[in-house]
């Protein structure tokens, strides 16, 4: 896709458009915070519908601001969904579409790096998953100037490691010795012996030191915590997967202990959001800064029970699936003083919209390689240009691909391992989006829409091969 919807203004002279809102006293660039969930499902949130989390937190930022309900992660897995987020490219052109260590490279642009040179300050704190120590693709040689938190995405399995990293040095933690299985020793992950130092609450603090540090200058600030992801290795050892504290307001329900230790993980979250909330006002800079809030895929499976909490809410599927319940994600946008307030949007949009989004935000151009569009207009309750389509591809159980146009049709691939031409499953998930029809009837224009989208969007990737690709390159 080459969309660059780029305007003509610089942002605050968009925001000063907004007829609600006073034209500001100074052209100070927007604060801009994404803030990245880990799993946490569709309807995990009271305002998409939770009825027994508690989440009053984020709940208030979606009353305050825009609740979009067809917004959709980069992937349905982790390390692709945030290149996807961090690259502005879908996963038919990203260079990380798997869960796997393969780092970003020198010609790997990140909005890191376009609002860094654009005269912000940036941070990275918590997950990264694009590049391990000592590789082209850490965060400090991705545009942040200040990280701190997990580089291996294995390590982060774990809420209280042996050591997060400070840029590029490690610091150790205050966590007894850290037990792995013996089927998988090789990995950074594990279960600590003695839990005090919780990776999520070192994060909040220092989001909240880095706020204040820096609340006289542009920043960006992207703050990715791990909650309500499990500790897979934890269940090898049989221990609880996911890792919290305590299981505070849940520990007298009935509910088993890993249900439990899933909803505290959500309320533990929403209540650090709040703290951010909370000083970004007390800082009086909450009027020149904008919230984003989402997941990184749907929810997992690993020691819990999605349907427990009905945490994909009304969608089908959950992480691993190009499902609506593996893709489609919450997304909250809060800035009280410069977009629209008490809003629900249904513009479809993904994980890559974000970057020419924060471009656009910060006065800059948009670049022409990426496959975003921004939603700023939709921000401001305007009219928004659209995607032609949404584009995903998936390399894990046969391999998959997806696409989903505007109309709300929908087509899915399926187990491409030996048939990269298998037969095409066809949704309308404006009518059905739970996805129980993959029957639907298309037109032969349509499918072969579906089937042209396919082909073109995929461009092969070295590190990433369907099984057919495999064995094309190794009969040469």
């Amino acid at each position: 896709m080459k969309y660059q919807w780029i305007y003509g203004f610089t942002a605050m002279g968009l925001l000063a458009s907004c007829n609600k809102m006073p034209k500001p006293a100074s052209e100070t660039k927007p604060n801009i915070i994404f803030i990245l969930a880990d799993d946490l499902g569709y309807g995990d949130l009271g305002c998409y519908g939770q009825k027994v989390i508690k989440t009053p937190n984020l709940d208030r930022m979606a009353a305050e601001g825009i609740r979009f309900t067809h917004h959709y992660a980069g992937s349905t897995v982790s390390a692709p969904s945030r290149c996807c987020l961090m690259t502005g490219k879908h996963t038919g052109h990203a260079r990380v579409r798997g869960n796997t260590l393969v780092p970003l490279q020198e010609g790997d642009t990140t909005i890191a790096e376009l609002l860094l040179r654009a005269g912000y300050h940036t941070a990275l704190i918590g997950k990264w998953g694009l590049g391990e120590a000592g590789t082209s693709g850490i965060p400090n040689r991705k545009g942040f100037e200040y990280f701190f938190g997990y580089l291996n995405q294995v390590h982060a399995h774990n809420s209280y490691p042996d050591y997060l990293w400070r840029d590029t040095s490690r610091v150790m933690l205050n966590n007894g010795v850290i037990l792995k299985p013996a089927s998988r020793p090789e990995t950074e992950g594990g279960v600590a012996s003695q839990k005090n130092d919780y990776s999520n609450a070192l994060f909040t603090d220092e989001a909240l030191r880095y706020i204040r540090t820096n609340s006289k200058n542009p920043f960006f600030l992207y703050l990715a915590y791990t909650i309500p992801h499990a500790n897979n290795e934890a269940l090898e050892l049989n221990s609880i997967p996911i890792e919290i504290p305590s299981p505070g307001e849940y520990a007298n329900t009935s509910w088993p202990e890993q249900e439990k230790a899933k909803a505290a993980a959500i309320s533990y979250l929403d209540k650090d959001v709040g703290r951010i909330i909370s000083l970004l006002k007390e800082l009086g800079i909450d009027k020149n800064t904008i919230v984003f809030f989402s997941s990184d895929n749907g929810p997992h499976q690993e020691g819990v029970n999605p349907e427990f909490f009905n945490s994909n809410g009304p969608l089908y599927g959950i992480k691993r699936d190009l499902y609506e319940g593996g893709i489609r994600v919450p997304l909250i946008v809060w800035a009280p003083a410069l977009i629209a307030q008490g809003k629900e949007s249904s513009h479809v949009s993904a994980f890559w919209d974000f970057l020419p989004t924060a471009c656009e935000l910060a006065g800059i151009p948009v670049p022409a390689w990426t496959d975003g569009i921004s939603f700023v207009p939709a921000l401001m309750d305007k009219e928004q240009k659209q995607h032609e389509y949404l584009y995903w591809e998936f390399y894990e159980q046969g391999g998959k691909q997806a696409v989903l146009i505007p109309s709300g049709q929908k087509a899915i691939r399926l187990n491409m391992t030996n048939n990269p031409d298998a037969p095409l499953l066809f949704y309308h998930i404006f009518e059905d989006p739970h996805e129980q029809n993959g029957t639907g009837v298309v037109s032969p224009e349509e499918e072969k829409l579906f089937l042209s989208i396919m082909a073109r969007e995929h461009v092969p990737s070295a590190e990433f091969m369907f099984e057919y690709e495999k064995k094309k390159e190794e009969a040469h």
